[in-house]
């Protein structure tokens, strides 16, 4: 049985004062303890968050790393300080981290076996542009990025591995792919999945939908059987919209 994950994405948005304070207002509800709840903010909350969240069941995640442990990459942060902090995911291969820093199936596959070895659970985005939806091409772009992620990533560790279905033409602009969409899309990738190692190996992955995602549209969306969960940006900044998507 997948356990339902929702992941906030909080982008760069909130300093350390106000990372704590949405938290905190976070903290006094109560959350689905079978749903996963995590929370993906700015590197310079990490730290401060991480005590903020001892006692609670809510996951802490970055938003990217470097795939080296240590070196002359000015401005990066390596899976070793992330593991130092307690961090236990990191989102990968986000459709910003490809589209403004040039992110790219090479260096998602390298980030994602870094994490790995340091014990950090991948969130690995993939989605298609507008354009290629429009020409048909969606499956083809999300299996090669699927493929190309996972590419000497032996079976034993997928179940480690969280992949989030993130249409680019649907982050940020208001629009959501359909559910059936969604779900058909979390399917095909099921199947990739199962097409690469094997069927109980795809069975147990667990795939998100991302874009747009609201308290309205979440019910209908985990209705759908391919649908492990939601990784949310907008509405996971305010603390009574977080706790609903948690909450379905």
């Amino acid at each position: 049985m997948r356990v339902p994950i929702i992941a906030g994405n909080w982008k760069m948005n909130n300093t350390i004062s106000e990372s704590l304070a949405l938290i905190e207002n976070i903290k006094k509800h109560r959350l689905n303890n079978k749903v996963e709840a995590v929370v993906a903010v700015p590197f310079t909350s990490l730290n401060e968050m991480k005590k903020a969240l001892d006692g609670t069941d809510i996951k802490l995640a970055a938003q990217n790393m470097h795939w080296e442990d240590k070196g002359a990459f000015t401005g990066e942060v390596s899976p070793l300080m992330l593991n130092e902090i307690g961090v236990e995911y990191c989102i990968i291969g986000h459709s910003e981290r490809r589209q403004y820093f040039n992110e790219l199936d090479e260096t998602v596959n390298k980030k994602i076996k870094s994490a790995l070895k340091y014990k950090i659970k991948p969130i690995l985005c993939v989605g298609e542009t507008l354009e290629e939806r429009e020409s048909g091409k969606e499956e083809i772009v999300v299996k090669e990025q699927v493929l190309k992620a996972l590419e000497g990533i032996d079976k034993e560790y997928i179940e480690d591995i969280v992949i989030a279905y993130e249409p680019i033409w649907a982050i940020g602009t208001g629009k959501t792919a359909s559910s059936d969409d969604a779900n058909h899309m979390c399917g095909f990738i099921r199947k990739t999945i199962e097409e690469k190692y094997d069927e109980d190996t795809g069975e147990t992955i667990r795939i998100q939908y991302g874009g747009s995602v609201k308290p309205n549209t979440i019910k209908e969306l985990m209705s759908k059987e391919e649908i492990d969960g939601a990784l949310v940006g907008g509405a996971s900044l305010i603390a009574e919209d977080f706790v609903k998507l948690v909450n379905y």
